[in-house]
C-alpha cells in the first residue's frame, strides 16, 4: 500500500471531549444545524489535559469549527443514497453521508460561551454522546465561499426549497396521540415528520419510509413510527406508534432505549397490534 514518508497505515485519534444535546436519535439531528431554533449545547472537554488554556482566546469568536466521529456507524459505502432529492445514490465523497472509509464529521456552530474546559453552544447536528477531536476557530474571510458551485446539491436544493408539494393532515387518532405524548412526556417529533412528508412521502430507506403489506406506509421518526396514506397530493397521519416492540422495552439489558418509559406508558395506553 502506497505510504506517504514517516506515515503509517493507520493513525490514533483520541477525543479531547464530548458533546452533550438533547438529541439523543438521529432523527433528532438535522443533517444541518437549524439557526432559528434555539438550543444550548454543551461540549465538556476532559479534565487533566490542559484544555483551559488551551481554549484561551476562543471566546472571541462567533463560531468554532467541530470536529468530530460519526460513532455509531460501523462501515462505509462508496456509493450512499441521500436523505435529500429523488432515491439516487451518490458517490460517498460528494456528500455529507456518515458511511465514510473514516467517519469524520464537520460543523460549524456558534459558540455562546466558554467556562473553563466547556464550550456553550448553538444549534447543532450532533448526537448526544458524539465524540470531539479538535475545536478550531471560524474565520468568515477564510472559510465562507458563498459563490462556490454545490454541485448536485444546487439542483436538489431547488426541489427543496420550492413550496411543499404535498399537505400533511392528522386523522384524530394520531392527534390525540401527539398531543398525549407532548402533555405527559414532552416528546414531539411531529414537526419534522411533517417537514419529511410534506415533501416526499415516498418509499426511501434513508429516509426510513416504506410501504406496508397492509399498502400503507410507515415512515421512522427516531425511537417512533407514524403510518400514514396518500391520496394525491394528501398524506394522512392515522397513528403513531412505538419503535420498539413491548417485549424489548421490558428486556434486561435495554433500558438505555430512547424514550423508554414513554414508550412503555404509550403502549399501556394504546396496546401494539398483534399480528
Amino acid at each position: 500500500m502506497p505510504q506517504s514518508h514517516g506515515v503509517s497505515d493507520s493513525l490514533t485519534l483520541t477525543p479531547i471531549g464530548f458533546i452533550r444535546t438533547a438529541k439523543r436519535v438521529k432523527f433528532q439531528a438535522l443533517h444541518q444545524p437549524d439557526e432559528t431554533e434555539v438550543e444550548s449545547n454543551v461540549l465538556e472537554l476532559l479534565p487533566g489535559l490542559n484544555f483551559e488554556q488551551a481554549l484561551q482566546d476562543v471566546a472571541g469568536f462567533d463560531r468554532v469549527w467541530l470536529l468530530w466521529w460519526f460513532h455509531r456507524n460501523e462501515t462505509w459505502r462508496p456509493l450512499v443514497l441521500p436523505p435529500r432529492g429523488p432515491a439516487q445514490r451518490r458517490g460517498v465523497f460528494a456528500t455529507r453521508s456518515p458511511h465514510r472509509p473514516n467517519p469524520l464529521g464537520m460543523t460549524p456552530v456558534r459558540l455562546l460561551g466558554v467556562k473553563g474546559r466547556t464550550l456553550l453552544l448553538g444549534a447543532c447536528d450532533l448526537v448526544d454522546g458524539t465524540p470531539v477531536f479538535d475545536v478550531k476557530p471560524y474565520v468568515p474571510a477564510y472559510d465562507s465561499f458563498p459563490e462556490a458551485k454545490a454541485g448536485w446539491i444546487e439542483e436538489v436544493d431547488s426541489v427543496v426549497n420550492a413550496p411543499a408539494q404535498f399537505t400533511v393532515i392528522f386523522s384524530e387518532h394520531a392527534q390525540a396521540q401527539a398531543r398525549w405524548l407532548r402533555e405527559t412526556h414532552q416528546v414531539d417529533f411531529t414537526p419534522r415528520l411533517v417537514e419529511l412528508l410534506s415533501r416526499d412521502p415516498s418509499p426511501h430507506r434513508t429516509r426510513r419510509i416504506r410501504k406496508r403489506a397492509s399498502g400503507a406506509f410507515e415512515i421512522g421518526c427516531g425511537a417512533w413510527r407514524a403510518e400514514f396514506a396518500v391520496d394525491d397530493r394528501a398524506v394522512t397521519v392515522r397513528a403513531l406508534e412505538t419503535g420498539y416492540p413491548l417485549r424489548f422495552l421490558t428486556r434486561e439489558g435495554y433500558e438505555d432505549i430512547p424514550d423508554r418509559d414513554a414508550q412503555m406508558a404509550f403502549l399501556e395506553r394504546w396496546p401494539e397490534k398483534l399480528s
